[in-house]
């Protein structure tokens, strides 16, 4: 979220973890940066501040009551770079940009896990009344998602109905003219129906 924009700010963030790459950060706050210890030598110093090279825009602060010898040798070593790299982009006119790296999209949709649970209960035999009854939860999804008009989510979920039912039926083929006249019908406002109860009414042995 972070690297999309969604997020502009993360607190409590170590930036030294393997693996953690954010060059779109172009802000850095170090708090109690006195106070001596692994996260706070003049070693980490650098990676952090090395962190926030990544993007053009990137400064480094530093949140302290006093200088501590870690934290001037960072600032001196940290100034010697900048003025070799300054000089070394003058003279072969080199404009400094931010790393670009690709975003992955990650999400895992709750209604995606959901028929892949179907598609996995099939292969075990899980009774063919289970199965539709899920079927249908997510056919009332299709319906919110309509009524929302969030209309490339509810064709995806209508997509994973479709298959699920072919995978129910056994059936190869099937008309996608039919699916998107269920869609339509879907984002319909329902009619309320009457049902006869049976039950209550029957009379006689």
């Amino acid at each position: 979220d972070l690297r999309t924009g969604a997020v502009d700010v993360v607190v409590g963030i170590n930036l030294l973890r393997e693996g953690l790459d954010l060059p779109e950060v172009a802000f850095i706050g170090i708090l109690d940066a006195d106070k001596e210890g692994y996260l706070r030598a003049y070693r980490s110093f650098i990676q952090i501040i090395g962190r926030a090279a990544r993007n053009v825009e990137g400064h480094v602060v530093m949140y302290a009551d006093k200088i501590t010898d870690s934290m001037r040798m960072a600032l001196d070593e940290t100034e010697r770079r900048r003025n070799r790299q300054i000089a070394y982009n003058a003279e072969r006119g080199i404009t400094p940009e931010t790393v670009k790296k690709a975003i992955y999209a990650l999400e895992i949709n709750e209604k995606d896990i959901q028929a892949d649970a179907v598609e996995l209960m099939i292969g075990a035999g899980v009774p063919r009344e289970d199965l539709l009854a899920i079927v249908r939860d997510l056919e009332k999804e299709m319906r919110r998602l309509s009524k929302e008009l969030q209309f490339e989510d509810a064709a995806r979920v209508r997509d994973r109905i479709i298959a699920l039912r072919k995978r129910l039926a056994g059936e190869e083929s099937g008309h996608e003219d039919d699916a998107d006249v269920a869609l339509a019908i879907a984002a319909a406002p329902k009619q309320k129906t009457m049902v006869r109860n049976w039950r209550k009414s029957r009379r006689g042995p």
